[in-house]
């Protein structure tokens, strides 16, 4: 099986080298001392791995043998990615590992967080969760200073996700958190305010949802930055220039002059922070990245550890 442990043991002398090499040259990592020898990590599902044990020969000299043997095929190939790996982020970009199907059971979960881990360039708290069966996150009790860089590692091959469904993947990645920018969108003011670093660097009047007319939604805008999975965007609408300011006329999305909303996109990116007041409407977590819309100690309880 992909998580069972490789020993290797000698009887009367000591081993000299131990390699454990899949058929596309990835070692297996291991340790021992003296005659005994054991893998420390899981191993890929349907592949074959040569086992090449060098120990001193009883009457002097060494000697190498070596051996086969291939791991078994599951039903599913488990895979996932590390979000935004190499790029640089928002204050509020939380680490995220995104399986790209669901992890079936609590206890496979749980095995699975016990093995990822996060290191930030500066010290900061946080702690994993489960957002959904699908979506590992580790977000920090506070926003990330500028500059941080958060590291994740993952490895985790062989680990079950499902029924005779193994992960085949060893995957680490890492972000840089940006500048500071937080926007804040009054929705019976009709502006969105702008701050970096502590300082105000924009004010645009804009006009927010009232969905007035069931059943229209304007497909094709430009200069969009997606808020939610659900469909909420800040874009251009030349057309509701006149009410942005003053009346809240569009069906969802923040409605924005076409220079306002160049401005937002081209000085956006992944995990800046936009917070909405005057809405009756609670934001819900399955939206879109929502660990924010826990409290810290709330968020600790979505840890499968319990």
């Amino acid at each position: 099986m992909p998580n069972a442990v490789v020993h290797v043991q000698v009887r009367r002398v000591g081993l000299s080298k131990v390699s454990v090499t899949s058929e596309a040259g990835d070692e297996l990592a291991g340790e021992g001392s003296g005659r005994a020898w054991s893998s420390t990590a899981g191993m890929k599902p349907d592949t074959s791995y040569t086992v090449a044990v060098t120990a001193a020969g009883p009457q002097g000299g060494v000697s190498t043998q070596t051996s086969t043997f291939t791991t078994h095929k599951p039903a599913i190939t488990a895979t996932y990615g590390i979000v935004y790996d190499q790029q640089t982020v928002g204050v509020a970009m939380p680490a995220s590992i995104q399986f790209h199907s669901i992890v079936t059971d609590a206890a496979y979960r749980k095995k699975i967080e016990q093995a990822v881990s996060v290191t930030t360039s500066s010290k900061v708290e946080g702690s994993w969760g489960w957002l959904d069966n699908r979506q590992l996150i580790w977000c920090p009790k506070e926003f990330c200073s500028p500059g941080t860089t958060v590291t994740t590692k993952a490895p985790l091959p062989g680990f079950r996700a499902g029924e005779d469904k193994r992960v085949a993947e060893d995957l680490s990645g890492s972000v840089t958190i940006g500048r500071q920018q937080l926007s804040r969108v009054d929705i019976d003011k009709h502006q969105m305010t702008v701050t970096r670093d502590g300082a105000t660097v924009k004010t645009f009047p804009a006009s927010s949802g009232n969905k007035c007319e069931p059943g229209y939604y304007k497909v094709d805008t430009n200069f969009n930055v997606r808020m939610t999975w659900t469909g909420e965007f800040v874009h251009s609408a030349p057309w509701s220039v006149g009410a942005q300011g003053s009346t809240n006329v569009s069906h969802g999305c923040v409605n924005m002059a076409p220079s306002a909303a160049e401005w937002f996109f081209d000085n956006s990116i992944p995990g800046d922070p936009v917070d909405f007041e005057g809405s009756s409407r609670e934001f819900k977590p399955s939206e879109g990245i929502g660990v924010w819309q826990y409290g810290y100690a709330q968020w600790q309880q979505q840890s499968a550890l319990g």
